[in-house]
């Protein structure tokens, strides 16, 4: 609320008429009503006076807030579309830009504000949109030192896209410090730059490796849904989630032996003897190409470390001492597929 309005508000809850309250601080009764009408403002040396008056701090005579509510900041960028719908541009930019004054301190006020009239400036080619450029930029910028990690992100992706749009590509890339070194989106971005600034092989690498570690956490996250089913028992559900871990490393070219290996478990946790040695000798057969990988051609780019042949050979004994274990396969006495496998 404006200074008038919580003068207003305060000395009705205190039954006082504009009358009184003008004798009361040495004025008269027309300023009282020009302070509540929003048409003047009370001299500073009062404002303390007419705080002690209406029992209430200077806080709150000033309508001062730390920050706005979630409800309240919807509020007003409600209002903000409705403006900018209605009214021409610079008439909105002007209300909102008061709005934002009003409220220094609330980033996400102010990057929300920013981001809509940066967009409608972008999608309904307002004449002469250059010159709002530097407030909005500004208001970008300030967003940038909220201690909200989302609003600081979505604030440098804005700036980000900005001078992108310029094709000024060295001052794009210095707002990705903003992304952490584990969003993804980071690398996205990076790679955008290599290619629009022709360095065609760092752009094949940046994408490659999202590919690969994209691959690893839609496996993890595959396999966690897994155990949770298996928990449940639903075992319907566990047989199409490994099947699609199994398409998932055929699709990503992850090799033989990681589509055999997903297998596994489930055909141990259901005691399926004809499965088990099935997988079982798919990943013997299979393990000196547990990197093949490292060959694909959506990998071409990427540098991996080359495996040698101790490390083959310790693959091999250490999945036939797994499968060799009775507590665990058991059930396999009777198999002599298995037998012989284990004693090869």
């Amino acid at each position: 609320m404006q200074i008038g309005e919580v003068i207003r508000e305060y000395r009705k809850r205190k039954n006082i008429t504009q009358e009184e309250m003008a004798n009361r601080l040495g004025v008269t009764a027309p300023a009282v009503n020009k302070w509540e009408n929003g048409n003047s403002q009370p001299d500073i040396m009062l404002l303390a006076p007419i705080a002690r008056l209406l029992d209430i701090t200077l806080d709150t005579l000033l309508s001062f807030q730390k920050e706005l509510t979630a409800e309240e900041i919807k509020s007003i960028v409600y209002e903000a579309h409705a403006k900018i719908k209605c009214e021409t541009y610079e008439e909105a930019f002007q209300w909102a830009k008061g709005k934002m004054e009003q409220h220094p301190n609330c980033k996400q006020l102010i990057w929300q504000m920013a981001v809509i009239f940066d967009a409608w400036r972008v999608t309904k080619d307002i004449p002469d949109s250059e010159k709002y450029d530097s407030y909005i930029n500004d208001c970008y910028v300030r967003a940038l030192d909220s201690e909200d990690e989302n609003i600081r992100t979505s604030a440098a992706d804005s700036l980000f896209g900005f001078y992108s749009r310029k094709e000024q590509y060295a001052k794009a890339e210095e707002y990705l410090v903003y992304y952490s070194k584990q969003n993804p989106e980071r690398k996205r971005k990076q790679a955008v730059i290599y290619s629009r600034t022709n360095r065609v092989n760092e752009a094949y690498k940046a994408y490659e490796e999202l590919l690969f570690s994209g691959y690893q956490m839609m496996s993890m996250v595959f396999h966690s849904i897994y155990m949770l089913v298996m928990r449940d028992k639903d075992m319907g559900k566990a047989h199409m989630l490994v099947e699609k871990q199994r398409e998932l490393a055929s699709i990503f070219e992850m090799g033989e032996y990681h589509e055999a290996s997903c297998g596994l478990d489930l055909a141990t946790s259901e005691k399926d003897i004809e499965a088990t040695i099935e997988t079982m000798e798919r990943m013997i057969a299979t393990f000196e190409k547990i990197c093949d990988f490292t060959k694909s051609a959506l990998y071409q780019h990427m540098e991996f470390k080359e495996t040698n042949e101790e490390f083959c050979k310790e693959l091999h004994e250490n999945l036939l001492t797994c499968f060799r274990d009775e507590e665990t396969y058991g059930y396999m006495k009777k198999s002599k597929r298995w037998q012989e496998l284990v004693n090869s």
